[in-house]
């Protein structure tokens, strides 16, 4: 030791740094390549299985240990908790600064809870991704800077004041008609229209005299739409088709969310290319609050999937039209036709807006 003291700094130095040199090892490897190559087999990846699924042993029910739950329940140690202390939603929601306050919606314990989604339509992918934006672009109008605001149609009208019994009474609807349609806005981002149901209903005066049209109308009408239809009466009695008030002639459903667009999705995709010689659905279609309505044959209605699959199966002079309803959120017969033209809904004839 005394001698390497001895030794100048510089001598030290080459010292210590020859002395952490060590000999080359042949089995340090520092790649998986490396030792493929020298080995000459390929690498095992720990991260693939070598046994396949196919060879596992089969389970039996003699080698499964069952527990009897009466046994299992008497051995526990401890008793679970009594009914009356779980947690139950409010019946009814008494506001925000009420002590109790029902779980969110997507809780499962909540009482307005709607398992879900299972689907997604391929129509209603198709309306979020291009069609909204669509409908967006088609209707938006350009507003230079500085352009004064047209003034609103004047809806309700008022009373002159030639009588002081006219005074501060209520304004009058429109002229010529009782009802006060909604009034159309102009659509943006807030508001685009979109598909909220579609109704469904079938007549057949028929069943009067034989209730087998009605079982094969309820039959079909719950086989294309997927829901369990209700029964429907007459209003009034028609002497021509022998008909008396309170006679049950029709079924009638009503479809929503992801149904409705399966719904209209398969009757444009699969049943109106079908029809012959159809022009499509009449232009002066609507309600003018945004529904519009069409109809179909009986020889329409076997063209229909779940129909045309078991044909064999419902008498064919039995199968009867229908009427289809088709509810959007629009406030306008001419959104509403925007919007199912967007869907693939041909319509002919005079467009009435």
């Amino acid at each position: 030791m005394a001698t390497i003291r001895e030794v100048p700094r510089a001598g030290r130095q080459l010292l210590s740094s020859v002395s952490h040199l060590r000999p080359y090892t042949p089995g340090l490897r520092r790649y998986a390549s490396t030792e493929a190559s020298t080995v000459g087999s390929p690498a095992v990846s720990p991260d693939v299985e070598l046994e396949s699924g196919l060879a596992a042993p089969i389970v039996t029910r003699d080698g499964l240990k069952i527990v009897d739950p009466r046994k299992r329940a008497s051995s526990r140690s401890h008793e679970l908790p009594h009914e009356r202390y779980r947690f139950r939603a409010p019946k009814y929601y008494r506001g925000p600064l009420h002590p109790v306050q029902p779980p969110p919606s997507s809780d499962p314990i909540a009482r307005d809870f709607v398992p879900g989604p299972f689907n997604l339509p391929r129509l209603k992918q198709t309306y979020q991704s291009t069609i909204a934006s669509d409908i967006m672009t088609l209707m938006y109008q350009h507003t230079p800077p500085g352009t004064p605001r047209r003034p609103e149609r004047i809806r309700l009208r008022e009373w002159d004041d030639s009588s002081p019994y006219m005074k501060n009474r209520p304004k009058r609807g429109p002229r010529g008609a009782d009802v006060l349609f909604p009034m159309e806005k102009t659509i943006d981002w807030r508001n685009i229209p979109e598909i909220r149901a579609v109704h469904i209903a079938i007549y057949v005066p028929k069943a009067k005299k034989n209730e087998d049209h009605l079982i094969v109308s309820r039959a079909v009408l719950q086989s294309i739409s997927g829901v369990r239809p209700t029964i429907t009466t007459n209003k009034s009695s028609v002497a021509q088709w022998g008909v008396v008030r309170g006679d049950r002639t029709g079924v009638k459903c009503s479809i929503f969310g992801n149904q409705a667009y399966e719904f209209i999705d398969k009757a444009v995709q699969l049943v109106f290319p079908k029809i012959k010689e159809w022009e499509g659905v009449q232009g002066t279609t609507g309600d003018s609050t945004g529904n519009l309505a069409f109809g179909l044959e009986s020889q329409d209605m076997q063209h229909f999937p779940e129909v045309e699959a078991a044909f064999i199966n419902y008498p064919n002079k039995m199968i009867p039209g229908c009427r289809i309803f088709i509810e959007t959120t629009a406030k306008s017969d001419r959104h509403a036709r925007l919007l199912c033209k967007a869907l693939g809904i041909p319509f002919h004839g005079e467009i009435v807006d």
